[in-house]
């Protein structure tokens, strides 16, 4: 947006930011928000807190800098009151859950660490943000973030650890733990995922689907082919008993496959085709199957057994559907994903939910590129959660414009 445009949504997005920052205490914060989100929407190169202070005709850096990093506003009730706002909204379809990198090029800025950094697609200095997105096709908006902790930060002996302010309750989480933290604290707040999607960063670890599965949440991770499983009809089988000693534990006789095997074992006539939404370039459509299955992972093996009381588990795997793509002129299946939603779900809806994740790209692109997600040159855990909010509600305000650009934007 040019000066021309923001300047003419400045009453809505005062009437926005009035009702999104309500928690925040005092009215020159809340003037410094509303400064800050129309610096994040004007057009720029750079959206740092110097450049964006340049662009604006009562920007002031030192202000901003105060307001983003000094300022002990509470990030949490302003993600809470967006969430809620835009879920009331969007109507999603879905929660997706997605994590995005910052590159740094030092190491002091809080939580960085060499891993891999998705924006650069290698290995380097980067901070990582996990975030659950309530989406449909045609709208979407992140609901709330966590920012990963990498091992060597959980050290409490870091002297990193003070100079960048981070709490000292927090340390170091796998990041689909820290998935599971927001979707708890969102359900805490009445609001409840119509399904989840991941990719298979999250998908394929058992004890994240088995966290889903014991909050009573539907969902649709993808996975890899190299995930093992039964097929459905397998049943395990105890051994005779000899009269001493425990009696065998009940257990499957043929080794479970690898989902690849199990899903070519038909070949390409098991598959058909499906077209699950219209895209840039027209009907998106390839070939699918939906298969029920028995996970049977070592993890997801034990997580189970741990649950049923050990020796007393009559050893049945539960049941769930596996969804695999194989596209035409692909020499294999390309895809997998594992559901828990019922067996009877027409396969669009599984296609279309799983494919449902190219959202995330829209937003991402969005938050970085047309909002600086990715541009805050600050160092300390309070300044990072602050920025992030704060374009998180420039997206929600935008979002808002697009559902219903002639009506007012609060509700």
């Amino acid at each position: 947006m040019d000066l021309g445009a923001v300047e003419r949504v400045r009453g809505e997005l005062g009437e926005f930011v009035g009702e999104v920052f309500a928690s925040v205490p005092r009215r020159d914060q809340r003037r410094q928000g509303d400064c800050y989100l129309r610096g994040l929407m004007l057009d720029g190169p750079r959206k740092s807190i110097q450049p964006m202070a340049a662009r604006l005709p009562d920007g002031n850096m030192q202000a901003l800098q105060q307001f983003v990093n000094q300022s002990p506003w509470d990030h949490e009730p302003v993600l809470r009151t967006i969430a809620a706002k835009m879920t009331d909204a969007i109507g999603p379809q879905a929660w997706v859950i997605d994590d995005v990198s910052f590159p740094k090029s030092g190491d002091q800025s809080v939580a960085v660490a060499r891993q891999y950094c998705g924006a650069l697609g290698k290995q380097a200095n980067c901070q990582v943000g996990v975030s659950v997105h309530g989406v449909t096709d045609a709208a979407s908006c992140p609901l709330s973030w966590r920012l990963f902790v990498p091992k060597g930060w959980g050290d409490r002996e870091d002297p990193r650890r003070a100079r960048t302010g981070m709490p000292e309750e927090i340390g170091h989480v796998e990041k689909w733990r820290l998935a599971l933290e927001i979707l708890d604290e969102l359900t805490a707040q009445a609001l409840a995922p119509p399904v989840v999607v991941t990719d298979a960063g999250y998908g394929q670890t058992a004890a994240f689907r088995h966290g889903l599965t014991t909050r009573g949440m539907d969902y649709v991770v993808a996975v890899r082919g190299d995930e093992t499983a039964h097929p459905e009809a397998a049943a395990p089988v105890a051994a005779a008993y000899q009269g001493r000693g425990p009696r065998p534990v009940p257990r499957y006789r043929e080794p479970a496959a690898a989902l690849c095997t199990i899903a070519t074992a038909e070949g390409r006539r098991a598959f058909r085709q499906v077209t699950w939404r219209n895209g840039s370039q027209g009907p998106m459509r390839s070939k699918f199957r939906a298969i029920t299955i028995r996970p049977a992972s070592r993890a997801m093996t034990d997580l189970i057994r741990g649950e049923n009381g050990g020796r007393n588990w009559d050893g049945v795997l539960p049941a769930a559907t596996l969804l695999v793509e194989w596209p035409p002129g692909a020499d294999a299946p390309t895809e997998y994903w594992i559901t828990n939603l019922p067996p009877d779900t027409p396969i669009r809806k599984l296609v279309r939910l799983a494919k449902i994740r190219w959202r995330i790209e829209h937003d991402y692109r969005e938050l970085k590129h047309g909002l600086g997600l990715d541009h805050f040159e600050g160092r300390i855990w309070r300044g990072w959660h602050h920025h992030v909010t704060l374009v998180t509600a420039a997206h929600a305000f935008l979002t808002l414009r697009r559902l219903n650009p002639k009506a007012p934007t609060p509700a």
